[in-house]
């Protein structure tokens, strides 16, 4: 069929044609965003699970929508080797500038743009990663201190008060939160619990792999409490169904029961690889309807557009030995595994074996969903090891 009109869309945080089995979520989300707006007590929200599960689409959706509806909104991705405050200062500084666009300028307002000058100078003391500074003179004593937690909540309360003044919520949105280090963690934890003692409409919504569940419960004990944490998981059946099809429906193209059927079996319902098998079944199709001969024809060639960006842009960040520790755990099947037996694979010691394990979590590319196991973050990777590393080595 046209190239030109295949509707699906594979890609790092792309939204879908279909944006099926989230409903729920989002719903969650606007409610909790407009009890905020109205002094009720409600928690921001923290979507868990692993890559391909679509956190990042869900997410940029909910801030989509918050800033359609008339809603101050900050985007940051947290990437591995840069400070979590010297991400926050140039989008809350855009944000604040909104907040006032085509108003008289509120003292709440002028305020916060106070402590964020002295929150963007005292940070880049600290960290030396902030871009730019802030074109306006600080206010001496606050959020100044050189005290991380301190400081941020002086520029949270701030930036509350400020939305308060104007009858709204500043939603910070972030991405890939298990990447902000346990310390800057613990202090953004502080700051939302206290400003949410003082009902100030300051709300995050956040993302991030399962062991961020672990990490905000090291970082502050009473972070389970504050937040609402939510898993996303693969598609049911029916949502699955409807991602694939509906997209299609429009475009007045249907798929035999057994293609369907296929599909789910080869993507097990994960949002990302449905995209990329819906994409090369439409091309392999001649007509409507999709049949199954070209459900099947569409694995190879998704696993190998899959092996040279999803997969491989992953495993090219690991060392040799982190690769190996991947393929033995990738010769007991897709887990999770005990420690003990990935250490057997490799003929170690289990000991020896937790440094580069905690990298590999580190790294995002493995979790502990309890005690003892270790699991891929990434489904389907234990496949993918088996592709390109097809003799297990045990040593270098």
């Amino acid at each position: 069929m046209e190239p030109r009109d295949n509707p699906y869309a594979p890609g790092a945080g792309t939204q879908p044609p279909e944006l099926a089995g989230r409903d729920d979520v989002i719903e969650r989300v606007a409610v909790a965003r407009d009890r905020f707006r109205a002094g009720r007590s409600a928690r921001s929200m923290i979507g868990y699970g692993l890559r391909g599960v679509g956190k990042t689409v869900l997410l940029a959706k909910m801030r989509r929508d918050a800033a359609e509806a008339g809603f101050p909104t900050v985007w940051i991705e947290a990437p591995e080797g840069r400070s979590f405050p010297g991400l926050l200062i140039p989008p809350l500084r855009a944000a604040l500038l909104r907040l006032d666009r085509g108003q008289a300028a509120l003292a709440a307002g002028q305020r916060a743009m106070r402590a964020l000058a002295g929150f963007a100078r005292s940070v880049k003391m600290r960290y030396g990663d902030v871009e730019f500074g802030i074109d306006i003179e600080p206010e001496p004593g606050l959020a100044d201190s050189g005290d991380l937690e301190l400081d941020l909540q002086d520029l949270l309360r701030s930036v509350g008060e400020a939305a308060q003044a104007r009858e709204t919520v500043m939603i910070i949105a972030v991405d890939e939160l298990q990447y902000v280090p346990e310390e800057q963690l613990a202090a953004l934890i502080a700051a939302l619990h206290a400003i949410g003692r003082d009902q100030l409409p300051v709300m995050m919504i956040a993302a991030g792999l399962p062991q961020l569940l672990g990490q905000m419960g090291r970082a502050k004990s009473y972070a389970e409490r504050l937040f609402e944490f939510v898993s996303v998981d693969r598609l049911s059946t029916e949502a699955a169904t409807d991602a694939l099809c509906l997209p299609a429906n429009e475009l007045d193209v249907s798929y035999e029961p057994d293609a369907i059927e296929e599909i789910l079996r080869q993507t097990q319902g994960y949002p990302y690889f449905l995209q990329e098998w819906g994409k090369h079944a439409w091309l392999l199709a001649n007509a409507s309807p999709i049949r199954r001969e070209h459900a099947q024809a569409a694995t190879p060639l998704a696993l190998a557009d899959l092996d040279a960006s999803f997969f491989r842009v992953r495993f090219d960040r690991l060392t040799p030995a982190e690769k190996r520790y991947l393929r033995a755990m990738a010769e007991l099947g897709p887990g999770p595994h005990r420690s003990g037996d990935i250490a057997d694979r490799l003929q170690r010691k289990v000991t020896t074996m937790a440094p580069l394990r905690n990298s590999l979590i580190l790294k995002g590319m493995i979790y502990s969903p309890s005690h003892g196991d270790t699991a891929f973050t990434v489904p389907l990777f234990d496949a993918f090891m088996k592709r390109i590393m097809p003799d297990f080595p045990i040593h270098a």
